[in-house]
């Protein structure tokens, strides 16, 4: 195992901040996987499972079984992990420019599309190479003005030749789920099967330039735009995986996730040995414009009625609202029929706050579909 340290950018005199990856293997040997943690830094169940994940992979890697390249960061955030107010930790936005660190990665379709044609052929695994040279000129041409600028360059620097890339988040309080592209579905059947994912969520193309959208979106765009007159791979699966809820920070979850992800890099040939059988899917993959956020009507007490991990119907009461000043309880109903697969960790609800998720099968959302 090798450790790298990147230096972010200073955003400050006197102050520093670098970024730390592990890697296994032979770089361009079998398939390169990069999985990172906590790109929302105040989401801590990837930080423990990556803990538990590295243990296992250098298990296999002092036995001589990793056939390709594996990544690991497990803190992708040393600057959301420093921003702590008044003893809340807040790590989904920077505090400087109030972005979300996971959006507003680069849009590599523009930044190569106008060029890449003229070193495009008939030879499939030489387009896949020539496209992500591509990519890494651009990347290394690039020259980051901010701090945030340098943690995101840096993390897409580390991972934009990966095969298979996996973002590690979590929700409030949730069951396991996980996102990926439409184009990627069949790719992504084995993670959430070996994953026991309750809910999967596809789009093609969310909006927001998330840190995997931006990377695996590139692939089908470039097929699109040259309309199959070139041989191109869909050559970076990638997902942002959600471990549950923020409070599901604990060895067995953690230890268990590990052993699942280990038994999926055995099932991509990436080490060696016989993965255990694919579990049996425990979901139907829904569309992410199928997903219905709920909010709150008004100001007051939240009493859920339904708990992560159930179907509720269409019309159903998923939660209540309690104004105890007004004597006032207003019900909160599903128009939608699904699963019931996140929601809030609080229950003090402000006006228009979201209180949670159900996976409904009919897409019925166009535009932006992420959260804030």
């Amino acid at each position: 195992m090798r450790i790298e340290r990147h230096r972010l950018l200073s955003s400050s005199l006197g102050t520093a901040r670098e970024l730390v990856s592990l890697h296994y293997g032979t770089p361009g040997q079998g398939e390169k996987v990069y999985l990172q943690a906590s790109l929302h830094a105040d989401e801590l169940p990837g930080m423990l499972v990556l803990h538990h994940l590295r243990r296992l992979v250098a298990a296999a890697e002092a036995r001589g079984e990793v056939r390709g390249e594996i990544v690991m960061v497990p803190v992708a955030n040393p600057v959301g992990l420093a921003q702590n107010l008044m003893q809340a930790q807040m790590g989904r936005f920077e505090f400087s420019s109030a972005e979300n660190f996971n959006r507003h990665y680069p849009d590599f379709l523009a930044l190569i599309g106008a060029d890449i044609e003229n070193r495009l052929g008939v030879d499939e695994a030489a387009n896949k190479r020539a496209i992500r040279g591509a990519i890494g000129a651009a990347l290394a041409a690039m020259r980051p003005a901010t701090e945030l600028a340098s943690l995101r360059h840096t993390l897409v620097s580390l991972s934009f030749d990966a095969d298979v890339l996996l973002d590690l988040h979590c929700d409030y309080e949730a069951v396991m789920h996980v996102y990926t592209e439409t184009p990627y579905l069949a790719q992504a059947e084995p993670l959430y099967r070996h994953l026991g994912a309750q809910t999967v969520l596809l789009a093609k193309g969310s909006g927001g330039a998330s840190f995997d959208e931006a990377q695996s979106a590139v692939w089908w765009q470039l097929q699109e735009k040259f309309g199959g007159r070139y041989p191109i791979p869909l050559a970076c699966f990638s997902a942002t995986v959600e471990l549950r809820g923020q409070s599901d920070v604990d060895h067995e979850h953690a230890a268990g996730d590990a052993a699942r992800l280990y038994a999926y890099l055995q099932h991509r040939g990436v080490i060696a040995g016989t993965p255990p059988a694919l579990p049996a899917a425990l979901c139907e993959p829904t569309p992410l414009a199928g997903s219905e956020t709920l909010h709150a009507p008004h100001a007051g007490v939240i009493a859920f009625l339904k708990r992560v991990g159930e179907r509720v119907e269409a019309g159903e009461v998923v939660a209540e609202i309690v104004d105890p000043l007004e004597d006032r309880v207003t019900a909160v109903r599903a128009t939608v029929a699904g699963l019931l697969y996140a929601r809030e960790n609080r229950r003090y609800a402000v006006a228009g706050m979201d209180l949670c998720k159900v996976a409904g099968a009919v897409a019925f959302r166009s535009g932006y579909l992420l959260s804030a």
